[in-house]
């Protein structure tokens, strides 16, 4: 297109661009854009979640070892808290309160260790999971990568933290009569099943903590409130009996005390089915996969949200 100025000279002006008129929408279809960190589908988020395999195992060994870097002791730091937690509890509710009635001594300090160490591993899987975003700004803005693998990794150095503290679990066990036997094989499902749980509550909390990083500072007292409620420095059932019966039915099925009770089961002599509620297996495993798959897809719907804003 031309047309004449006022000094008689001729002005080429451009063509109307090919473009002009479309919408944000249209011109990223036409020339093939997609929105940076956009939501993958749920089969495709999984297969990239595979591929990151070898980063979600490497990046949960660096954060436990660097732990207790600045602490002289260094990595038996991960055996003696729980364990010290766990002569705090005797101190005071054994010895002081004796919430071990119904228990023979040699029952109630595995049984009381089992509990601490147990819960330590849900506890410390929930409060990993709190920071996986917020704590890790840096991380997610520079790069690209599938969200999930940080509570997973989070839960997947819990889970390695634990099998250090198995082994004095295991001491702890013998010293007071209960030997190795074929029920210990158990514990490989109860772990199995709890790593999920704990995962899928971990992706749970990391969404949540994403937006609410005040959460942090809450969460300490939900879960000094669930350890009490969950049978960790006694029997749920001796120290409600005469109480309604549906409270102790309601504290006997959360997930905690139900994985606290398998692992009891499966290490400790004394602690027979009796003291299980009914399905316990069946109950095990639907917390594990309730909460696993319906954090995992919870967390997946807010992929394009994290580290924005």
């Amino acid at each position: 297109m031309s047309e004449t100025t006022h000094d008689g000279g001729v002005a080429v002006s451009a063509p109307p661009s090919p473009d002009e008129g479309l919408s944000a929408a249209n011109l990223a279809a036409k020339y093939g854009l997609a929105v940076s960190g956009a939501r993958p589908g749920l089969v495709e988020y999984v297969r990239q979640l595979w591929g990151r395999r070898h980063f979600i195992l490497a990046f949960s060994q660096a954060k436990l070892t660097a732990q207790y870097s600045q602490a002289k002791l260094g990595q038996l730091w991960q055996v003696a808290t729980p364990l010290l937690n766990a002569l705090v509890y005797f101190l005071i509710f054994g010895l002081i309160l004796g919430a071990d009635r119904g228990m023979p001594r040699e029952v109630y300090i595995p049984f009381l260790v089992t509990g601490v160490f147990v819960f330590t591993f849900t506890q410390s899987s929930v409060m990993a999971g709190v920071r996986a975003i917020s704590g890790n700004l840096g991380l997610v803005r520079a790069l690209h990568f599938p969200r999930a693998s940080l509570p997973i990794s989070f839960s997947l150095q819990q889970l390695q933290q634990l099998l250090f503290s198995m082994i004095v679990l295991f001491v702890v066990a013998v010293g007071f009569g209960s030997y190795p036997k074929l029920s210990w094989v158990l514990i490989v499902p109860v772990l199995a099943l709890q790593f999920l749980f704990n995962t899928g509550l971990a992706m749970i909390m990391a969404r949540m903590g994403s937006k609410t990083p005040d959460l942090a500072q809450l969460m300490p007292f939900v879960m000094r409130t669930w350890m009490y409620g969950s049978g960790v420095m006694f029997s749920i059932p001796v120290m409600l009996e005469g109480r309604p019966e549906w409270i102790a039915d309601v504290l006997q099925w959360n997930p905690a005390a139900i994985y606290m009770d398998l692992m009891r089961f499966a290490l400790i002599d004394g602690y027979g089915s009796e003291n299980l509620p009914p399905h316990v297996w069946a109950v095990a495993g639907a917390w594990a996969l309730l909460v696993a798959v319906g954090g995992f897809v919870y967390f997946w719907k807010a992929e394009e949200r994290y580290g924005r804003g």
